[in-house]
């Protein structure tokens, strides 16, 4: 992490210690994120969210070495009768988040496919990338959203540069690309409502560069050299953007290079 990184506030205005909950929290970015946001002294508390977060081995590590200030939390985001659980569990012991981050996305597994052409779309496969990839995060916005009522507070989802529509020149991937394309625009107008509700919050899409996991593993071949990021640098990056964008720029795409990205 830069230096500039670690003199700067986790976010915009923040002026205590914060209380980050962290979804999709047990591999890749998101177990990487809960590293470095446990490596903070602002960060008071992180409720580390998946489906099997007792028994994931990184999470496991992280509660022996940090204790009380990591929760390990078993919640399935793509059900809503879970996040509803979710939100009574954490809302208990914090009444506000100061950080969520949502890490969900589905590009080639449990269901969805990486398409590479009309006649390879099916229904099942549209179905699982937008349950994972759109629908997760902005209901688990909705159910946390009595906990990002104070100020300040952001919400960040990871979403892709392929679901940029302006950016769209290669074609191929087309459940993923309209799921991220869709998380977006529910990101976006979930930021307009966010703003009546509390004027300091933050929403934002965030693109963490194409990252050494599970999600990318079969397409690595085709990424430049020098372009594909370890989950900690991609980690970093998000880090980076949600200390340095505020309510100025909520309801905004953003790349994991601060530069902002086309709809």
């Amino acid at each position: 992490m830069s230096h500039e990184a670690r003199s700067m506030a986790l976010i915009p205005g923040l002026t205590g210690k914060a209380s980050v909950l962290v979804c999709g929290a047990s591999r890749g970015i998101g177990l990487a994120l809960c590293t470095a946001l446990l490596a903070r002294d602002d960060v008071s508390r992180v409720w580390a969210v998946a489906r099997h977060a007792s028994a994931a081995d990184g999470l496991l590590a992280l509660a022996q070495a940090h204790g009380e200030r990591v929760v390990l939390l078993d919640y399935d985001a793509r059900d809503e009768l879970a996040l509803t659980a979710l939100a009574s569990e954490v809302g208990i012991a914090c009444t506000h988040l100061h950080l969520v981050i949502s890490t969900l996305g589905l590009l080639h597994q449990e269901g969805a496919k990486a398409e590479k052409s009309l006649g390879q779309l099916d229904l099942a496969s549209l179905q699982a990338s937008f349950a994972t990839n759109a629908f997760a995060p902005i209901l688990l916005l909705k159910h946390l959203l009595p906990l990002l009522r104070k100020q300040p507070a952001t919400f960040a989802a990871l979403s892709a540069r392929v679901g940029s529509i302006g950016d769209n020149r290669l074609g191929g991937w087309y459940s993923y690309r309209a799921s991220k394309a869709a998380l977006n625009q529910l990101l976006h107008t979930a930021s307009i409502e966010l703003k009546r509700v509390n004027p300091a919050a933050t929403l934002l899409a965030l693109h963490p560069g194409t990252t050494d996991t599970e999600l990318s593993r079969p397409f690595q071949g085709n990424v430049p050299e020098g372009r594909l990021f370890e989950p900690a640098f991609a980690a970093q990056c998000v880090i980076e953007q949600v200390g340095r964008l505020g309510p100025a720029e909520s309801g905004s795409f953003w790349g994991w290079d601060g530069e902002r990205i086309v709809w």
